[in-house]
C-alpha cells in the first residue's frame, strides 16, 4: 500500500476509521511476544517455592491479564506475601530465568513495519512495569517506535482506560482514530472505556470490532479496510 501525504494518517472510507487511522496501540503479553508458558513457568516456580501447588485455570486466567504483583499477591497466600520481593529477586529472578523463555509473535516486528512504513504511530499498553517492558524491547531488540509507553509504572493499570486516554491525548487524536490490539477481558474493557476501537487478537472468545488470530490477518483485514 502507499504511503500517505499525511505522517501519521492512513486515509480511509472505512466506517471504523472516517477520518482515518492514526495510531495503534498495542498490548505486550499475548500480542506483542508469547509469554503464557513463560509466565505459568515463573508464577508456578514461585509457588513451588512456597510448597503451593500449581495454579488454577482461574489463578492463570487472572494472572496473565493482571500486573505482576496482583498476580502473586492473588495466588500467594497473604501470610508469604512479605517474602515475594525475595523469592522474585534471588531465588526465580523474572529477567534472569525467564526472559529467554519468551517469544515474540510470529510476524509481529513484520507488522509493525508495515505500520511505520504507512506512517501510523504506535504505543504500548501493557500491564508489565517500566522496567519489565523495557526488558522485554531490549532483548528482542525492538526499533524504537513506541512512543509513549505506558506500564502500570505510569498509569493505572488497565482494564482502566488511563493508558488509553493519556496515548491519544499525547498524539493529540481522537480516540475513535486509534486501534487497540489486545487479548485479554482487561484490553477490552481498557480499549471500550476510552473510546479506542479494539481488535480482538489471537485464539479469544473477545468481541471486538476487527478479530485476527495473527498479525497476517490483521495486515489483510487492514489493508482490506482501507
Amino acid at each position: 500500500m502507499p504511503r500517505n501525504d499525511y505522517v501519521g494518517q492512513m486515509p480511509t472510507n472505512s466506517k471504523l476509521f472516517p477520518h482515518g487511522l492514526k495510531g495503534v496501540i498495542f498490548d505486550c503479553d499475548g500480542v506483542m511476544i508469547d509469554s503464557r508458558d513463560a509466565n505459568r513457568i515463573f508464577y508456578n516456580r514461585v509457588l513451588a517455592h512456597f510448597g503451593l501447588p500449581p495454579m488454577t485455570p482461574d489463578q492463570e486466567k487472572y494472572s496473565f491479564m493482571a500486573t505482576g504483583r496482583q498476580a502473586l499477591e492473588h495466588i500467594v497466600p497473604p501470610p508469604l506475601h512479605g517474602q515475594i520481593d525475595h523469592v522474585t529477586s534471588k531465588v526465580v529472578n523474572y529477567r534472569r530465568d525467564i526472559t529467554p523463555l519468551l517469544r515474540l509473535q510470529p510476524g509481529f516486528r513484520e507488522f509493525i513495519e508495515y505500520l511505520h512504513t504507512c506512517g501510523i504511530r504506535m504505543s504500548i499498553a501493557t500491564n508489565r512495569v517500566e522496567k519489565g517492558i523495557q526488558t522485554v524491547l531490549d532483548f528482542f531488540a525492538l526499533p524504537n517506535y513506541f512512543n509513549p509507553v505506558v506500564t502500570a509504572s505510569n498509569a493505572k493499570p488497565k482494564p482502566s482506560p488511563e493508558g488509553g486516554l493519556r496515548i491519544c491525548a499525547d498524539w493529540g487524536v481522537a480516540p475513535g482514530d486509534v486501534l487497540f490490539i489486545g487479548d485479554s477481558e482487561h484490553d477490552l474493557a481498557a480499549a471500550r472505556g476510552a473510546g479506542i476501537v479494539f481488535a480482538a487478537f489471537g485464539d479469544t472468545a473477545l468481541h471486538g470490532r476487527i478479530a485476527a488470530t495473527d498479525f497476517d490477518g490483521l495486515k489483510q483485514t487492514l489493508a482490506s479496510i482501507f
